[in-house]
């Protein structure tokens, strides 16, 4: 669902002066509005969703305007600077390569190429072996959906061709990703239904109360679904709209259940890969090994670069120059994400994640319980969280108070994107994982009072 449109309208708010904070300003600037009416005029309206602050620098998990203020990110511009912004090593990475004179390649061969294929074939565990590098996460998913229907038609013939999701479930927004997904209304803004994609309840807990693996094989009962026309089986890692992990023993049946039917397990690890959830990789809370892994966001420090990984004999599947992309491998980008991966290793992001993982999940129980059922659910794990507004005593999104929480949020000082999810009712809250628990603490204890504010 598409979100609410910050009005540019400035406020005036209190001013804001802490050693990470400072807002000396009305929200939005009023020298910012001419440049934001100007994009509003050049951009399609979706474009438009995310709140009005002109981004100009930053540092670290801290992001600034061009006229003085400064915010804590809690955005980590939609869970991609994972190293923080202007990290020194990925900055130079990048200019460096630029130095060189060589900032496009094709799928022509590249040193830097190489280090990078090799740096992530080292780091993920056996069977995955190959690397495609790509541009967008979304491009990674029609990459692997494309394998595992493939791989269906090669070993089951022209019925096996269905792909099983989740409710709700995030994969991105080009037309495969987007089917994929669980929101019913991107599918129809489509066209109407997809009998090939097909989706199942995930086990939150929350919208789903039964979170045994029954209920898997029972949805897919009901719907006809022959599990031998199942080509593959695509879950997040953790569910992006609630930032919930499955449970550990549902995992396990999943890739049982993939083993016995021939059918490709994908984890969507655009979000969750490289260190946000307190491992390197998500899929390690599971305890098992999908046969391709997608990853997207964290992997490159916020160039624009994705890979999907797999075992040999689904990604060979495909000859010499048959499966590419134009981008693929950008020299600049392919720098970045090298930096990127070695900081995260050497500088114990992954560690970090997981130490500020309690007091994370302590401020969402927190403000779980100042809402008086408000928030349904404060899940997440790592340096993510999701916030779920919602009718007291129900499942029903509430949008309206969940958009409010985030501009009072912005207005004092604390960079949150806008409300996605179920409704559009979900606040995210992801920072870099660079930061230290005195930014994490006095950026949550703005969202409590945000919280707080917003249901008086």
């Amino acid at each position: 669902m598409a979100t609410k449109e910050f009005p540019l309208v400035p406020r005036d708010v209190g001013r804001v002066e802490t050693q990470h904070r400072r807002i000396f300003t009305k929200i939005p600037v009023p020298e910012s509005i001419p440049i934001l009416e100007q994009m509003r005029a050049a951009e399609p309206q979706s474009m438009g969703g995310q709140p009005p602050i002109i981004w100009d620098s930053g540092e670290g998990a801290l992001i600034r305007d061009p006229y003085g203020n400064q915010w804590i990110d809690f955005s980590s511009g939609v869970l991609v600077t994972a190293c923080g912004h202007s990290h020194p090593r990925i900055v130079k990475a990048i200019q460096e390569m630029a130095g060189k004179h060589l900032y496009h390649a094709y799928c022509f061969p590249t040193e830097i190429r190489a280090h990078l294929v090799a740096k992530i074939k080292s780091l993920v565990p056996e069977p995955l072996s190959k690397v495609f590098l790509l541009t967008t996460g979304s491009e990674a998913i029609e990459c692997a959906i494309k394998l595992a229907r493939t791989w269906g038609l090669r070993v089951g013939g022209p019925r096996k061709k269905v792909l099983v999701s989740f409710e709700n479930a995030f994969h991105g927004r080009t037309m495969g990703a987007q089917l994929a997904g669980g929101t019913p209304t991107l599918k129809q803004w489509l066209g109407g239904q997809y009998p090939d994609f097909v989706q199942v309840p995930y086990p939150d807990g929350f919208r789903c109360p039964d979170t045994s693996f029954e209920v898997f094989a029972q949805t897919l009962a009901e719907k006809g679904i022959d599990p031998n026309c199942v080509c593959g089986v695509l879950s997040e890692t953790y569910q992006g709209c609630n930032a919930k992990l499955m449970p550990r023993e549902y995992a396990k049946s999943l890739r049982q259940w993939c083993n016995e039917h021939k059918a490709v397990f994908i984890f969507d690890e655009v979000q969750a890969g490289f260190g946000r959830t307190g491992t390197l990789f998500g899929f390690e809370h599971y305890g098992v090994v999908p046969d391709i892994a997608v990853f997207g966001k964290g992997i490159s420090g916020g160039m624009p670069l994705s890979a999907v990984v797999g075992t040999e004999e689904l990604m060979n599947q495909y000859g010499p120059g048959e499966m590419t992309s134009t981008h693929s491998a950008n020299p600049i980008c392919a720098a970045a994400a090298l930096a990127n991966i070695e900081t995260i290793l050497e500088e114990g992001l992954v560690d970090n994640a997981r130490r500020l993982e309690p007091v994370l999940l302590e401020s969402g129980q927190r403000i779980m319980n100042l809402s008086g059922g408000r928030v349904g659910r404060a899940d997440g794990v790592g340096l993510v969280m999701a916030l779920q507004f919602v009718e007291p005593g129900t499942t029903k999104p509430d949008p309206e108070t969940a958009w409010n929480v985030v501009r009072m949020c912005v207005e004092r000082g604390v960079m949150l994107f806008a409300p996605v999810g179920v409704g559009g009712s979900a606040i995210k809250i992801n920072p870099p994982l660079v930061i230290n628990e005195e930014q994490l603490r006095e950026g949550l204890a703005v969202v409590e009072e945000a919280v707080r504010d917003a249901l008086a």
